[in-house]
């Protein structure tokens, strides 16, 4: 299989009072652990959408790591401009695991789990307490209806309506867990 990591980091962080991926939690970047988690998927390329300002540091030009810069607060905006570079050019891509910049507990073996699971599901999606977590892998079925979000949503409301998503259980809260507010760095 074919996958890709997309990283989703352009939002403006309003509720943490801005550049909330740069800010310090357990020794480094919030951005910086979401960074090596979607590297350590078993992925061809990692995409990252960010916004104009936000700087990667050590990232900036890693070999297999391309940068979309987007000016938006839509998370739609930010999905749809993942999913249409990783298929630029008429790659053939069979999945994206979609990673959220504000997200640093991601376990680094959970992205291998998904796409073992994944068979011919939609996408596959961990689950912590019946709630569904990060990453997200979507097949390469998902990319149209993507391609078609609107606003401030991911594709939620997408693997709503099928009934093809395959649900992974895991046992660790921390796929639930992100950095909205200062408060939550404790």
């Amino acid at each position: 299989m074919s996958l890709v990591s997309l990283v989703l980091a352009a939002g403006a962080g309003r509720r943490f009072g801005g550049n909330k991926l740069a800010a310090q939690f357990r020794g480094d970047s919030v951005l910086n652990h979401a960074l090596r988690a979607a590297c350590a998927a078993p992925v061809d390329r990692v995409i990252v959408v960010a916004a104009p300002g936000l700087d990667l540091g050590a990232w900036q030009g890693a070999p297999g790591l391309e940068v979309i810069r987007l000016e938006s607060d839509a998370l739609s905006a930010s999905l749809k401009a993942g999913i249409a570079a990783a298929v630029a050019g008429g790659r053939a891509v069979d999945g994206v695991f979609v990673f959220l910049g504000d997200m640093p507990l991601i376990p680094h073996d959970l992205a291998a789990r998904l796409a073992a699971a994944l068979g011919d599901g939609f996408a596959a999606v961990p689950y912590n307490g019946g709630q569904a977590g990060h990453p997200v892998l979507l097949s390469a079925r998902a990319f149209a209806g993507v391609a078609l979000l609107e606003g401030d949503a991911g594709a939620g409301k997408l693997l709503r309506a099928c009934d093809d998503v395959v649900a992974v259980e895991v046992d660790n809260p921390s796929v639930l867990f992100d950095i909205d507010r200062p408060e939550d760095l404790a």
